[in-house]
């Protein structure tokens, strides 16, 4: 799929999931989550591109706007990926606190079903707003010889544990 119809995709889908949220500035958390998503999703395509695979990671947005990359390291060369995504959660739970960023991102590989009843690998992009606006969003994908195909995108509600 090529990156404008995932773009066009996920904007459809962000506007019907805006009537799962409730609370905030929407239209600023859908906006800049948008933004958050299309900043770290070709991070995660080029890894799987060069690599077949790719650690969890994560991103924020400051409250001027301004993407940030956030790294955690526990000490270990090679952490499991879920002592990576509670480290990120962790880390970004101390920032809300202290109000450092308006939006956060951690992105790591899952599987998951589709729609078909098939199980599939994708990107998982969680994503919350401190206007209490929180959604995951699946990015399937299956390798084909030396090529990474990607599926259709789909966004479910998020927990909002980052900003509540």
């Amino acid at each position: 799929m090529e990156a404008i119809q995932v773009k066009l995709s996920l904007i459809a889908l962000l506007l019907c999931f805006s009537s799962f949220c409730i609370g905030g500035n929407l239209g600023k958390g859908k906006e800049d989550t948008q933004h958050l998503f299309d900043s770290v999703l070709p991070f995660a395509e080029k890894m799987l591109a060069e690599y077949g695979e790719f650690y969890p990671y994560g991103a924020a947005m400051t409250l001027t706007g301004e993407v940030v990359d956030v790294s955690v390291f526990e000490g270990s060369e090679y952490p499991p990926s879920s002592e990576i995504i509670d480290l990120l959660n962790s880390a970004f739970l101390k920032a809300a606190a202290n109000r450092q960023y308006s939006t956060t991102a951690v992105v790591y590989d899952v599987r998951i079903m589709l729609p078909s009843g098939k199980a599939s690998d994708a990107i998982a992009v969680n994503l919350d707003h401190n206007s209490g606006y929180s959604i995951v969003v699946y990015l399937p994908y299956k390798k084909v010889n030396q090529t990474i195909e990607y599926g259709e995108l789909s966004v479910q509600e998020g927990r909002g544990a980052i900003f509540n």
